[in-house]
């Protein structure tokens, strides 16, 4: 009694669902795995197809080779008898699966995937048992890993070849259905962004959907449309491309008809083609550029862009007259210079966008050794501000360009002030910025001219409004006294700048740029030195020795190079953005929070500080189990960048949250207070 007892038991317990027995058909509650062969026996010196079958419950799926965005595919490991090899396992042409922002590649209801085993020449006849270790993961809601040990005879010897078995017909369809070479040309040509698929000529009639379906991760967006057009038998897929879209490219377009779906095999290299344009579309790219323009009025009274401003404004104070005309110059050679720099910007922007690269607005501050220049140019103005020597004089030097009237001096305001006003996006701007880098480069100029345009607007209208100049007070001591206080605002852009640098470069690489400021500093304080100086040999001694710190400071500052990763220390409260992380705390159905920042950011850190690192609002990401993930954009990172894109913005600060089981993220403003982040988090 004890046996039979113990002999139903294990039967109970070998019943089990998913649970991995020697058998050639496993069942668990989501998936029927069953293990056939196209003939019941095989002739040494020749190959058997041996089919591995899903039958799978309604609302799961399983995943292909490449699952997309997420999942894994099915893995078989064989334990076959000596002189019999098995290729690898092949795939029939997968389909695409939304799940949320997420694109999977997979199949539902059924599926059969095959491998040829090939059996050596001099392999020993007789029956043989093939032992398939299968695992595979299949998903709904929730994702379920599961396993299998398969099992199936067969005979290798001549009497028996050729016998067929019940799932012949089955096994012989499935062979017809996987992916083919295709027989026509097929090209690959990337326009920035873009990844343009071109197959044929060949096709005759309609095609009702294809798809691309790439080997290996990251060589598209995968959850971007695909938009297919047909033209003289010549299909043309657009899709967007992935930070791996490098060449070749191999993968399997599959189009489907009358309920056909047939897959093609491609391997080709990608070109490189000019970024196509589109039609505009006259009301978005009017609010865009609206919003352009409100985002350059409010760049006026950024920390360093202010001093700037006030500094060409004392400059026609001091004149003592108002000349109306040169004051009309002025504001023009001002506007043109804000306009040009921006137009050099944006033109720079977009052609490091066509060759491939993924950056965005603010991409010069990703250079150690601009931000190291910027930072000069700053503590420069300061001392020049401060007294400590002045532009122009005896030496050559010309005209002071940001203290004086003139055409040129204003043009070169206008450079200086569009140069030091991109460390970050000012409200309104985030969004027409994403907008312009999806535009065409018509489009995209159009905008970020406007967006020049609203910087130059304010000092625009005081050169050429009637009688506003007159409104100004009269010059006097009191100027020297401004001009020294606003040395401080430009002291304090250069000390920040030394902070990104901070963030940027290792310790010994920082310590050449801090010696760069010093010797900038002496460089100031010798030209200043010799322009007080009453005999010819002073003269030339101080300009001899700053002569010598220049080139020295030329050469510290070459020697600059960003680290591979950004150095800002992640906040105990949150992780480092990766997309894995995203996905894995998503799959958990857990809340997560995406701070997209940069060092060189000052309103990113300015959130950070009045917002994000409140005690109620960490009190309301610990309440509700927010994952937070911070995403440090201050070199370049290509997995940011695409988060970016994926959301149409193409700058920092950007704030992302994933409410539990949300198709789409809740993109919160780019000013932060906490209210509105605990808001959102409610919500």
């Amino acid at each position: 009694m004890k046996r039979i007892l113990s002999l139903l038991a294990l039967c109970a317990f070998l019943a089990l669902p998913g649970f991995a027995r020697a058998d050639n058909v496993v069942a668990t509650e989501q998936v029927r795995a069953e293990l056939t062969a196209e003939q019941q026996s095989v002739e040494p010196g020749q190959s058997v197809w041996v089919a591995l079958t899903f039958t799978i419950k309604q609302g799961w799926h399983t995943y292909w080779s490449t699952p997309g965005d997420s999942g894994l595919p099915p893995e078989i490991k064989w334990t076959l008898p000596e002189g019999v090899t098995a290729g690898p396992l092949q795939f029939p042409p997968p389909e695409r699966a939304a799940f949320g922002e997420f694109m999977n590649f997979g199949y539902s209801d059924h599926v059969t995937m095959l491998t040829e085993l090939k059996v050596a020449p001099g392999a020993a006849t007789g029956p043989v048992t093939l032992l398939a270790d299968t695992s595979w993961l299949v998903c709904a809601d929730v994702c379920i890993p599961q396993d299998a040990s398969l099992t199936l005879p067969l005979t290798i010897g001549a009497a028996a070849t050729g016998m067929s078995t019940p799932a012949s017909a089955a096994i012989a369809a499935a062979r017809e259905a996987l992916p083919k070479p295709a027989p026509f040309p097929v090209a690959l040509t990337r326009s920035g962004t873009t990844l343009v698929l071109k197959a044929g000529p060949g096709f005759t009639g309609n095609i009702e959907n294809a798809a691309f379906f790439p080997n290996g991760e990251g060589v598209l967006n995968n959850f971007a449309p695909q938009a297919q057009s047909l033209d003289n038998g010549t299909l043309t897929l657009r899709m967007t491309a992935g930070k791996t879209a490098t060449s070749p490219v191999d993968g399997v377009l599959v189009v489907e008809n009358a309920g056909q779906r047939v897959g093609y095999a491609v391997n080709t290299p990608v070109t490189t083609g000019p970024i196509e344009s589109r039609p505009f579309a006259l009301v978005p790219l009017l609010l865009a550029a609206g919003l352009a323009f409100l985002g350059g009025i409010v760049l006026n009274v950024m920390p360093c862009v202010l001093p700037v401003l006030v500094m060409k404004a004392m400059s026609f104070i001091s004149r003592g007259t108002i000349d109306s005309a040169a004051l009309r110059r002025d504001g023009l050679a001002y506007t043109a210079g804000v306009m040009v720099t921006f137009g050099a910007l944006v033109g720079a922007l977009l052609a490091l966008r066509a060759a491939g690269d993924a950056i965005g607005w603010g991409f010069q501050l990703q250079s150690p050794i601009f931000v190291a220049v910027l930072g000069y140019v700053m503590l420069v103005l300061g001392l020049n501000l401060s007294g400590v020597f002045n532009v122009g004089g005896n030496f050559g030097m010309g005209q002071e360009l940001a203290a004086k009237g003139g055409v040129t001096g204003s043009f070169f305001t206008g450079l200086l002030a569009v140069v030091v006003a991109t460390p970050c996006t000012a409200p309104f701007m985030g969004t027409a910025i994403g907008f312009a880098l999806t535009q065409s480069p018509l489009e995209a100029i159009l905008i970020f001219e406007a967006l020049a345009l609203g910087l130059a607007t304010p000092y625009l209208i005081v050169t050429f409004a009637p009688g506003a100049a007159r409104l100004l007070p009269r010059p006097g001591v009191w100027m020297d006294r401004v001009k020294q206080v606003l040395a401080f605002p430009l002291y304090a852009a250069a000390a920040w700048l030394v902070w990104v640098l901070a963030q940027q470069l290792d310790p010994t690489q920082l310590a050449g740029a801090m010696a760069g400021f010093v010797l900038v500093a002496f460089i100031g304080w010798l030209y200043g030195a010799a322009q007080k100086a009453n005999t010819g040999k002073g003269r030339a001694w101080s300009l001899g020795t700053a002569a010598v710190a220049l080139a020295a400071t030329v050469a510290l500052t070459t020697s600059l190079k960003s680290m591979p990763a950004a150095g800002t220390e992640t906040a105990s409260a949150s992780e480092p953005y990766s997309v894995a992380k995203l996905e894995a705390a998503r799959a958990e159905g857990k809340p997560v929070f995406i701070n997209f920042t940069a060092a060189w950011c000052i309103t990113c850190k300015v959130n950070e500080r009045i917002a994000l690192s409140k005690s109620d609002v960490e009190a309301a990401f610990k309440k509700a189990g927010v994952v937070y993930l911070k995403g440090d954009w201050t070199n370049r990172n290509a997995e940011i960048s695409a988060a970016l894109q994926a959301v149409g913005r193409d700058g920092v600060p950007l704030y992302l949250y994933y409410a539990p089981k949300a198709a789409e993220p809740v993109i919160l403003p780019q000013v932060l207070t906490p209210a509105s982040v605990i808001a959102a988090i409610s919500q």
